[in-house]
């Protein structure tokens, strides 16, 4: 008799160890994320949903900035950079909210009439291994 109630809360407790695991892991992906630029710098705002129990995510965006002429061209292969900025932001309820800016500096300088333009924007969360990408220019 011991043994079989020895067996059964053993089974229990193994079933609750599957079910808090269970509870604990997470399906992360980003659920807003906005690219806005300004003047020679990029801002990326976001949200990432769907975490687990980490205590925080590393977010990393990177892009390729230009140096665009008046007539929309760009001139010279050196007014071309690949920029990063990376961070830790905290994991609240299953949740995380980053902002990250990229600031773009060539030289020579990218002066007007000139303008700084960005494009291949990838935001990626290093700690669950998602990424996502934004088309265009900036």
């Amino acid at each position: 008799m011991q043994q079989r109630v020895l067996s059964v809360l053993l089974s229990i407790t193994l079933l609750g160890a599957l079910i808090t695991t269970g509870a604990l892991a997470g399906s992360p992906h980003f659920v807003a994320t906005s690219v806005i630029r300004s003047d020679d710098s990029l801002t990326v705002f976001g949200k990432e949903a769907g975490l687990g129990n980490e205590p925080q995510v590393h977010i990393v965006v990177t892009t390729t900035a230009l140096c665009i002429n008046s007539g929309g061209n760009h001139p010279k292969a050196v007014n071309k950079e690949d920029i990063a900025a990376e961070g830790d932001f905290p994991v609240q309820n299953g949740k995380a909210n980053f902002s990250l800016t990229l600031t773009a500096t060539f030289q020579p300088d990218c002066s007007p009439p000139m303008t700084v333009a960005f494009t291949n924007v990838k935001v990626c969360d290093t700690t669950n291994n998602i990424c996502n990408a934004f088309p265009g220019t900036f």
